[in-house]
């Protein structure tokens, strides 16, 4: 069911909604994180509350295993072979009034509503796409490929003061991001698309928070970043 927004559903006006991406299986962490208690409630009830704050509606991409999950979503579908086409499974999803979308990583919880707005905003602004970035705190290499006993030389030392760690949510024009991945492609995030099609990306403050979950290590890390404990 659409949501009504002052008695016209949203078909009828533009509105932004959030497509939470959930469909991983979790290979690194040992099986599917967003399912994982974090505190009270799930990692996946995490990212859908914040999308919840800012969004018009929220669409789940799951795994074909926990299609009848109650994420508290508008809508709940399939994933795909891979992320790309999970993300592809989730815009199909959306209502035609749509015409903001952000997407997220449900392995992101500590992301706050905060953010959501910051990206939002960027693209209502003018922007194609808008991103969270935070800055690099470790030395960054380049290197080349691996040689015969396994090893790889360093190639170049990158100046980190240009380079930032992206995360998610990522906030695009609808129509853009459809068009990006109408090619099939698949990238590590959906901004990659928007790039390649020469498209303007923005990159926002992210936050610390909004670290991702990939071992069991990171579930215990954001936990405390979260001020939940574990």
């Amino acid at each position: 069911m659409v949501p009504a927004i002052g008695g016209v559903t949203v078909d009828d006006v533009t509105s932004t909604w959030t497509v939470i991406v959930a469909a991983g299986s979790g290979s690194r962490f040992g099986g599917p994180k967003q399912y994982e208690l974090l505190g009270d409630r799930r990692v996946i009830d995490w990212s859908v509350g914040a999308a919840r704050e800012v969004s018009d509606g929220v669409v789940v991409v799951v795994d074909e295993g926990h299609v009848g999950i109650d994420a508290g979503a508008d809508a709940v579908v399939v994933g795909g072979s891979s992320r790309s086409a999970s993300v592809r499974n989730g815009l199909a999803a959306l209502p035609d009034g749509c015409d903001v979308v952000v997407i997220h990583d449900a392995a992101r919880p500590g992301a706050t509503p905060a953010v959501f707005q910051r990206v939002i905003a960027a693209v209502r602004g003018g922007a194609t796409a808008a991103v969270p970035g935070v800055a690099m705190v470790d030395t960054v290499k380049e290197v080349g490929v691996v040689d015969d006993a396994g090893d790889r030389s360093v190639v170049a030392t990158l100046d980190r003061s240009s380079l930032v760690s992206v995360q998610t949510p990522q906030a695009f024009r609808r129509r853009a991001l459809e068009a990006a991945h109408a090619t099939g492609a698949d990238a590590t995030d959906d901004a990659a698309l928007i790039e390649q099609d020469g498209g303007t990306v923005l990159v926002v403050n992210g936050e610390a928070s909004a670290h991702k979950i990939t071992s069991q290590v990171d579930l215990a890390v954001v936990a405390v970043v979260m001020g939940l404990g574990r």
